[in-house]
């Protein structure tokens, strides 16, 4: 059994005296479009779970129209509202690998089972008065962030948001791409930011046949080469990446620590990205890091991107040395036009400070909670 397995199993009686689950609905600071889709306001799920002497906070940030996954915040709540929750009332669990195991009978969906998980490892972390790092015996360390920037109608709307977001500030680049917007935009955004660390995310959008287009980006010297390929098609991406010198980095094909191995061992990577969101929490994301790092394969932590409470779970971990590249969690301010969490993540010497304190170090604005809430149901055990 590994550490963090036997942390779970040593992490003592699991009781919730209460839930409190809010939709929260907060405006971007503009539409943030990908290869599937494209998003205005950030519709997110939040969750308090009470435990008597101690509480903690979850996060589900599906993205709406399923265009990241088959998960929308629309079925996140039914979920959670109706079967979730419910079940979880007035049980109680030996440990947290129970809970886990518990969730998974009652949900299928990592967005679903990650917003109770994470928030069960705060309420611990509250619990003993440390936080999620110490918990997990990872050391305090800035995190390094790198900005991604999305799709947009020409380059030179993609110049202008470049100047806008100044890629100098972070530690990388990220751009997105797809069919017919690949190779000139990456060669364009090569002349304007020739000194800027770069690579490109493809959200799954290019298939066999779009090998050659690979073999052109691979000229360019970047970073990765992120979800080039459909989720499933690992032994079309073990192709890729023996043609292409630019690493392939597996971001939706990775939602379990089964899928990391699998993709190990058919060559189908050479780095993996990873969301708390899409794997379903820490137990599982921790699974991955350490079947990563055996077969040598870094990781780095990646965003939806979520609101400041899942952005904050997620730099708890992001320090664990596993991690070898920038993060995409960025500011509050890049993505939105406002924020529940206090202090706003910031930005300084292209790093991201993450406060000390219990649980995420940070607080919930109870204020801003209530102007921003559009649903609210609350369960008592």
């Amino acid at each position: 059994m590994t550490s963090f397995e036997e942390l779970a199993k040593a992490s003592g009686l699991l009781g919730f005296t209460g839930f409190d689950l809010y939709r929260i609905a907060i405006p971007m600071r503009e539409p943030f479009r990908i290869s599937s889709g494209e998003v205005a306001v950030k519709d997110s799920l939040l969750l308090k779970v009470n435990g008597g002497d101690a509480f903690g906070w979850g996060e589900s940030s599906a993205m709406p129209g399923a265009f990241y996954s088959s998960e929308t915040p629309d079925s996140c709540w039914e979920e959670l509202s109706t079967v979730v929750l419910p079940a979880l009332a007035g049980r109680e669990f030996p440990d947290m690998v129970s809970l886990e195991e518990f969730l998974k009978e009652q949900s299928q969906s990592a967005f679903v089972r990650v917003a109770v998980e994470t928030a069960a490892w705060e309420l611990l972390a509250r619990r003993r008065g440390v936080s999620l790092r110490s918990l997990f015996s990872i050391a305090d360390r800035e995190v390094v962030s790198g900005l991604a920037v999305g799709l947009y109608d020409t380059r030179e709307e993609l110049r202008e948001a470049l100047e806008r977001y100044r890629p100098r500030d972070y530690a990388r680049l990220k751009i997105k791409i797809k069919r017919g917007q690949d190779v000139e935009l990456v060669r364009a955004v090569r002349q304007w930011l020739p000194d800027v660390p770069l690579f490109v995310d493809a959200n799954a959008d290019y298939g066999r046949e779009d090998f050659a287009t690979f073999q052109e980006l691979d000229a360019f010297g970047l970073m990765m080469f992120e979800q080039p390929l459909a989720r499933g098609e690992l032994e079309a991406s073990a192709e890729l990446q023996r043609l292409v010198r630019t690493p392939v980095c597996l971001d939706e094909s990775i939602e379990t620590a089964d899928d990391a191995r699998r993709a190990i061992q058919l060559g189908s990577c050479r780095i993996v990205n990873i969301k708390l969101q899409r794997v379903g929490g820490y137990l599982e994301a921790l699974r991955i890091i350490e079947i990563c790092s055996r077969g040598g394969i870094p990781v780095w932590m990646g965003t939806m991107p979520e609101l400041g409470i899942g952005s904050a779970q997620a730099l708890q971990l992001a320090a664990h040395p596993a991690f070898r590249f920038p993060t995409d969690v960025e500011p509050s301010e890049r993505w939105y036009e406002d924020d529940i969490l206090m202090p706003r993540l910031s930005l300084a010497n292209s790093q991201l400070h993450v406060p000390a304190g219990p649980g995420i170090g940070f607080q919930v604005d109870e204020r801003k909670l209530e102007q921003y809430c559009t649903a609210r149901k609350t369960f008592k055990t």
